[in-house]
């Protein structure tokens, strides 16, 4: 029990971080791998905050299922 709650906070957590913050997912992530991008492309963008919202969504269900489960 305790661990789907944990899991499920740390993909909250994740989520939010991809929601809130893309450009700084692509520095860690992308960057390197090309030299004249400064930033990140629109699509980059939206897709990420897209997979933040499915992350933070995936989370509270772990969060929430021993509750459901008991």
């Amino acid at each position: 029990m305790g661990w789907s709650i944990a899991l499920g906070i740390i993909c909250i957590l994740i989520g939010l971080f991809l929601f809130l913050k893309p450009q700084w997912f692509w520095a860690v992530t992308e960057r390197w791998k090309s030299y004249r991008a400064e930033e990140p492309s629109d699509w980059y963008r939206m897709s990420t905050k897209a997979g933040g919202v499915l992350f933070m969504a995936m989370g509270i269900v772990f969060a929430l299922l021993p509750l459901v489960l008991r």
